[in-house]
């Protein structure tokens, strides 16, 4: 893991540092992944290596992996070097997450990628089963060299090591961005030493400074520990000039390399040249160049460079003692001697293809076709096992290297199209624009306009982006209709997040201005669909048979149109589009599937709540991984709901809370609409219907029009609910009315089933009944249940307080079994008292016993039910078998059980045997 300090290098004035530290590796802490920030020469290192000897002192295995800048260009690089000391482990895995790993290494087929999900699941799993042995410890040191695939994956694992005998130290540079680890990971800063400490550390070295050459070393080194230590050897060096003198006013870090650099000037050519080659390559290249002409270890060569202080030489092992001394070396050397160590790195890994590739593109003066083409080669092979950042990097350094204009802006167009799937938006424009400084091909730009668009859709900047795409597809309409169609269909998309009436005018009048094409009439339907669903609504469903069909070999294609399906309420034909993909193709990518949550709330409507979840946790780690805010967003309202519904409703504030923190709510009304729909189902299901009255009405503006075109509507009749308890029938009466009056015939069966409730619940109690019959009539809206059970119940509590106690028995019964079925535990309560008022019989079944586990423990435990082991859990929901193993272990007593056989002869059998069917 880098320079390991000797045993008696002493380390001042971290003491609290090193007993947080000491916590965290003794399991004595509350945080399983903790980060210790600071510069260059803080002592991070030296601290993350004393608590790996606690750690294995107290029986616990290490793993390491140390973050380098030669190898942050090449996909999975730092997990590899992670995991392969223990490939035994590797071995261990279930077949699926074993050949995802071996993929990602490039040591299996990997003909179309890695699912990075499933390699996070493969990592969190093997990490768990280790620690089945004994506690693990994962030390990350300087992380912000990472290549982004390992901290895409790692990042994932860290999330969910809660529970597990696990604990990951990260050390990385103070200021770095570190993706995935931004939020909720601990962070411990190591500034600057006090006055006391940084003299005791001078008073520790073998010659002690004093006088005025002390007080230079402590105004110099600014306390930071390596700059004192360094510094203190610099002052007694033959050539003074060459050490203290050369400080000057220089940045502390560019100090300290003129320092190490200076050490240079008197050592033997075989140990310069030696020191280059170590500083040229990366920690992979050292096993192989070793045999092929670098000095071994034991080699005289290296004991100058011991003597300066320069590296330091441990069993068969020769590591720099700092970074910056590997900086130091590398910047000293000319530009002809750097490219002759790496011409001569290249020459030894012939049989490393892409470290070859960097190696020549390091060694590369000036522009060279066959060196653009073997980076090209390397970034074909990134992308094949899941490394999207490191794709776009070596096409992006290939398009340096083309010396032809056309082949760079073209090099750079695929570069922005493998750099969207890392989520980094800014990265994708500067590559786009730089490519239209290289070009004039009218197709080639606007293939750049759309990979730039395909990222810019999932982001929060939906006022900027629309704008962006539209302005693109009006210029691309003539000369690139297929393109500016493309540009058209995202920002159909952001109109959907946004909410904006003006942005469907605009849509609708680029339309227009395209072409009519056969091949291209899916996409304009989607279009149509996405940005405004009820208008002709008829004519949309009509086509989703054809689309259907003519998607049915592409899972991509099948999504979008179940997209389509669902924004149209056509929810069960949206589901079976859903099952189909999902199930046949498993799919898997870099980017959230679908649109701001589709997938999940169809699963809702239908009453599906688990598949629902299991879409929303796919959802939230693809988001994360990418770092985009607004598909984590939307997976919070849609599991915020399920949440609510099933009665934690505390938990349920919090997600729909932080749903609302990630987005503006002026920009993306859409996940707006939904958290607040959440918020209120939260409120309703505690009885406090003020609340949740106040959270619905903001879903609609004060003059009653929804603020969302499409997903305001669902919440009119639990908005009429609400008002009902609280006294508003005559403003939510309003509300309804407009709704109802807008969406006229292109209501859908079951908006117009919900408009009926709506009324029935606000209108004279005489005149009711006829408005909760019309809610039920129509068989279709059985594939609502969750819907058609609350109006159930509403037309019960009508019919018993009319005194009609016999007619009010049959939906109370049907509504009961429903909200059991689904595991609304709020609602089970409700029509269990209202089911009593009315002379039911009604006994506690077994069933019941789930509304005291939580609701994550409710899914495992009906995933288990349903025969699935604790890896395929695990799978489905992102968690590691260990976990699910213990909360289905804390959840059989609950269930009254003690065994797994028993699950299935707990459930009821619409539970036990649920599937996807209709």
């Amino acid at each position: 893991m880098g320079p390991k300090p000797d045993p008696g290098e002493p380390i001042v004035g971290r003491d609290a540092e090193l007993a947080r530290l000491f916590r965290a590796v003794d399991s004595v802490s509350d945080d399983p992944v903790l980060m210790l920030a600071g510069d260059a020469g803080t002592g991070k290192s030296a601290l993350l290596e004393r608590a790996v000897r606690r750690a294995e002192a107290g029986g616990a295995r290490a793993l390491r992996a140390e973050g380098s800048e030669s190898e942050s260009n090449l996909a999975f690089s730092a997990l590899h070097q992670l995991l392969r000391p223990v490939p035994a482990a590797v071995d261990g895995l279930p077949a699926k997450q074993r050949a995802a790993l071996r993929d990602a290494f490039g040591e299996g087929p990997a003909a179309s990628g890695p699912d990075l999900m499933l390699v996070g699941v493969a990592v969190l799993s093997l990490l768990s089963g280790m620690g089945d042995q004994q506690p693990v410890l994962v030390v990350l040191d300087d992380a912000q060299w990472f290549d982004r695939a390992s901290l895409d994956v790692l990042a994932f694992a860290a999330r969910r090591l809660d529970g597990e005998p696990v604990t990951m130290l990260i050390g990385a540079r103070g200021g770095d961005h570190l993706p995935g680890f931004d939020r909720q990971v601990p962070v411990l800063t190591l500034g600057p030493l006090d006055d006391a400490a940084a003299n005791q550390l001078l008073d520790l070295q073998p010659t002690r400074p004093t006088g005025r050459t002390r007080s230079r070393i402590l105004d110099q080194a600014g306390r930071n520990p390596l700059a004192l230590v360094e510094l203190t050897r610099a002052a007694w060096a033959p050539d003074t000039a060459a050490g203290l003198a050369s400080a000057g006013p220089l940045p502390l870090t560019d100090r300290l390399e003129r320092i190490f650099a200076a050490r240079l000037d008197d050592l033997p050519a075989s140990t310069t040249r030696a020191l280059l080659l170590l500083a040229a390559m990366d920690s992979a290249d050292s096993m192989i160049a070793v045999s092929a002409g670098l000095p071994r270890a034991e080699d005289a060569a290296w004991l100058p460079a011991e003597r300066a202080g320069l590296v330091r030489r441990t069993g068969r092992d020769v590591r720099f003692r700092h970074p910056l001394v590997r900086s130091a070396v590398y910047h000293a050397a000319s530009l002809n001697a750097q490219r002759e160590a790496h011409l001569a790195l290249a020459d030894m890994l012939r049989d490393e293809p892409d470290r070859r590739a960097w190696h020549l593109a390091a060694a590369c003066p000036q522009p060279d076709a066959a060196v653009s083409a073997e980076l090209e080669w390397t970034a074909a092979r990134a992308r094949r096992r899941g490394g999207h950042a490191a794709a776009a990097q070596a096409l992006q350094r290939a398009a340096e290297l083309a010396p032809r204009r056309e082949d760079s802006a073209r090099l750079l167009v695929e570069a922005a199209s493998a750099a969207v799937f890392t989520g980094d938006i800014a990265w994708v424009e500067e590559l786009v624009a730089t490519a239209r400084t290289r070009t004039d091909d009218a197709t080639l730009l606007a293939s750049a306009a759309v990979q730039a668009g395909r990222l810019a859709v999932l982001t929060v900047r939906h006022t900027v982006v629309f704008s962006r795409l539209a302005d693109a597809a009006e210029q691309l309409a003539a000369s690139q209709p297929a393109a500016a169609l493309d540009l058209v269909a995202g920002a159909a998309v952001v109109r959907f997040y946004s909410g904006v009436d003006t942005q469907r005018h605009r849509i609708q009048d680029i339309l227009r201005r395209l072409p009519a094409n056969d091949s291209h009439a899916g996409l304009r339907t989607w279009v149509r669909a996405v940005s405004d669903p009820f208008d002709d609504r008829n004519q949309l469903v009509r086509l989703l048979p054809q689309l259907i069909a003519e998607a049915e070999a592409r899972p991509e294609r099948l999504i979008s149109v179940g997209i389509m399906a669902w924004l149209l309420d056509e929810t069960p034909q949206a589901v079976r589009a859903f099952d189909t993909a999902l199930d046949r193709w498993e799919l898997q990518g870099a980017l959230p599937e679908g649109l701001g949550g589709a997938i999940g709330w169809a699963y809702v409507e239908r009453g599906l709540w688990e598949q629902a979840r299991e879409a929303c946790a796919r959802t939230t780690a693809v988001g994360r991984a990418a770092g985009l805010d607004h598909a984590v967003a939307c997976a919070a309202t849609v599991d915020a709901t399920v949440l609510a519904l099933q009665g934690d409703t505390s938990t349920a504030r919090t997600r729909a809370e932080d749903a609302l923190m990630l987005i503006d709510p002026l920009e993306s009304r859409s996940v707006a609409v939904y958290a607040r729909r959440a918020l209120g189902a939260a409120a309703a299901a505690e009885g406090a219907y003020e609340a949740a009255y106040g959270q619905l009405r903001l879903i609609f503006t004060a003059d009653g029009a929804p603020v969302h075109y499409h997903s305001s509507y669902p919440a009119l009749a639990d908005l009429a609910a609400a008002a009902v308890r609280c006294g508003r029938h005559e403003e939510a009466g309003a509300i309804v009315e407009r709704s109802a009056s807008a969406l006229a015939d292109n209501a859908s069966p079951r908006l117009r089933a919900l408009i009926s409730r709506a009324r029935g619940l606000l209108s004279d109690p005489e005149d009711a009944e006829p408005h909760f019959r019309a809610a039920l009539a129509d068989p279709v809206l059985e594939y609502w249940p969750f819907e058609r059970a609350q109006t159930l119940l509403d037309l019960a509590e009508w019919l018993r307080r009319r005194r009609r106690i016999a007619e009010a028995r049959g939906p109370l019964t049907e509504a009961l079994e429903i909200f059991r079925r689904l595991g609304a535990r709020p609602w089970i309560e409700r029509a269990r008292a209202e089911s009593r008022a009315a002379g039911l019989d009604i006994t506690d079944a077994a069933p019941d016993a789930l509304a005291e586990l939580t609701p994550q423990q409710q899914q495992i435990v009906r995933l288990a039910a349903r025969g699935l082991t604790n890896r395929a859990i695990g799978e489905k929901l992102f968690l590691s078998p260990r976990t699910v193993s213990s909360h289905l272990y804390r959840s059989f007593p609950k269930l009254g059980i003690t065994a797994r056989s028993q699950l299935r002869d707990l459930m009821e059998p619409p539970l036990a045997t649920a599937t996807h069917q209709e």
